[in-house]
């Protein structure tokens, strides 16, 4: 058994959600979303998201936070912010001792839907789905998180028996991010 974090990275809404993985059996145990407002200070609104991601660390114990990696699309701005957002995630689960693995949002796609190139509402019914949940997973940010952890869930075990034979990953759609 082991508990996942997985992270949908924003400054103004910062989406997580928390899987519990029994070999192919998964549970969302909580997900949510921590949003912080515009007019507040860029330092004050990554402290506030340190400190919630903190206290859900020390609350749920995840071996492993997941996060998708940053999009650097044409509009740079946005892209830094999600950028400073994914830094303090990872620096929240460090200071737990939890490591940080980063997926591509093409790679979280494949592993929930069997597509790369699903679309929100795809994710959102099969994450629902995936889980058991009586109804799709609210809001998209919440959704993406535990699309995320299903997403590390889904390949732990073949990345555990990779690392513990010594092997090399090259080419994995995980990328180790901390540690």
């Amino acid at each position: 058994m082991q508990v996942v974090m997985g992270i949908d990275p924003g400054v103004a809404n910062l989406g997580f959600g928390i899987v519990r993985i029994e070999g192919n059996h998964m549970v969302a145990l909580d997900g949510g979303v921590v949003e912080t407002a515009a007019e507040v200070p860029i330092e004050r609104r990554l402290e506030r998201i340190h400190a919630a991601l903190a206290e859900l660390i020390a609350w749920h114990e995840p071996r492993a936070l997941a996060i998708e990696s940053v999009y650097f699309g044409k509009n740079v701005h946005s892209a830094t912010a999600v950028g400073q957002a994914s830094g303090v995630a990872m620096l929240a689960a460090a200071q737990a001792g939890v490591g940080c693995f980063a997926y591509t949002p093409q790679a979280i796609k494949m592993a929930v839907c069997g597509s790369g190139g699903a679309g929100k509402r795809q994710v959102q019914r099969m994450v629902g789905t995936l889980l058991g949940l009586p109804e799709p997973p609210t809001p998209d940010h919440a959704a993406d998180a535990l699309a995320v952890a299903i997403c590390h869930g889904g390949g732990a075990g073949h990345r555990q028996a990779v690392v513990a034979a010594g092997v090399s990953t090259s080419g994995a759609a995980a990328e180790r991010v901390a540690g």
